[in-house]
Parts: C-alpha cells; sequence; structure tokens
C-alpha cells in the first residue's frame, strides 16, 4: 500500500510534534513514542495498493508546489483495531478541491483506490496525536491539546510538501 501524504511548515509541524510529547508526559499513547524514522505529522490524502507510473507522475504534479492553510478544530476519536486520538483538520475549499483532483487522477489512471476511509465523502481530515490497542483519552480535550493547537485563536499553519509513504518498504519520497 503507498499512502499519499500532506506535510505541515516547520512550526506547525513542531506544534504538533510539542501536542505529541505532551500526551506521553501525561501517560497516555503518543506518535512520540512511534520511533520509525519517517513518523512525523502528516495528513494522509490517498492510498492505493499498486500505482501506475502515470497516475504517480500526475499526482507528483499536481502537488507540486504545495501551499495551502491547515487550521485546526479540535479533537477528533476513531475506534477500531487501533483507537486513535487525531488533530481535526479544518478543510477549506481548495484542500477539498485537491483532494478531489488526487483522487479523480487515480480513478482516471484506473488505480484502485486503497482505504474507503480516504474517499471523498468519506474522508476525515486529521493529523494522528496517539493510537494504541484499547487507548483511552479520557481526558477533557482542552488538556490534552496545547493552547497552540486549540481554540480559534489557535494560528493556522500550512501544508507546505508532500510525499509518499510505502507501507511495504516502510520508506517514504517526497512528491
Amino acid at each position: 500500500m503507498r499512502t499519499v501524504e500532506l506535510l505541515l511548515d516547520e512550526h506547525t509541524e513542531q506544534r504538533v510534534v510539542d501536542a505529541w510529547h505532551r500526551l506521553a508526559a501525561a501517560g497516555l499513547p503518543s506518535q512520540s513514542n512511534h520511533s520509525h524514522p519517517t513518523n512525523r505529522p502528516h495528513l494522509t490524502f490517498a492510498s492505493a495498493d499498486a500505482w501506475t507510473p502515470s497516475a504517480f507522475a500526475a499526482v507528483r504534479a499536481e502537488l507540486h508546489g504545495l501551499d495551502l492553510p491547515a487550521a485546526f478544530d479540535g479533537l477528533l476519536r476513531f475506534a477500531g483495531r487501533y483507537d486513535v486520538l487525531a488533530l481535526r483538520v479544518r478543510p477549506d475549499a481548495r484542500l477539498l478541491r485537491l483532494h478531489r483532483t488526487v483522487h479523480g487522477i487515480l480513478r482516471d489512471a484506473g488505480v484502485e483506490a486503497g482505504n474507503p476511509h480516504l474517499q471523498p465523502g468519506s474522508w476525515q481530515p486529521h493529523i494522528t496525536l496517539g493510537r494504541a490497542r484499547g487507548a483511552t483519552w479520557d481526558l477533557p480535550d482542552d488538556l490534552l491539546l496545547p493552547p497552540a493547537l486549540r481554540g480559534p485563536a489557535a494560528p493556522a499553519g500550512r501544508f507546505a510538501a508532500a510525499r509518499t509513504y510505502d507501507s511495504a518498504s516502510r520508506t517514504t519520497a517526497g512528491l
């Protein structure tokens, strides 16, 4: 499986990493405990099992020069095989349009989509803060999320780059 991921500008990424450390310091599951060298805050945009060279090139061209606002809107919790605590990304029209465009490129190239939760209409844009089996983050959101990422006064950041992640080889490549 290969995913397309949007990456944050350096300052905003550091604010998310600080939130990871805040969770870990409280003894809660956090992405700061995930030590793989590819681990960094990201927004998963699309996934597919097999990419054609033309689809890869078209997605790369579409994401070239990426510069979109990254605004946050509280926390999300997902339950499943792994429980997830995530920072909700408030998408603007340009982010949603780019998301639909990337999925259209993949569809038109005959690339079968991977995760159905990433499809337009089902996608809940977020950046994972922590994940674990049977995890609970039962503190109020304002205790889980630092002020730099909380509320309407939280400054927006930027999505400034994109990459792919290959889950078989556990490697990334810039787009």
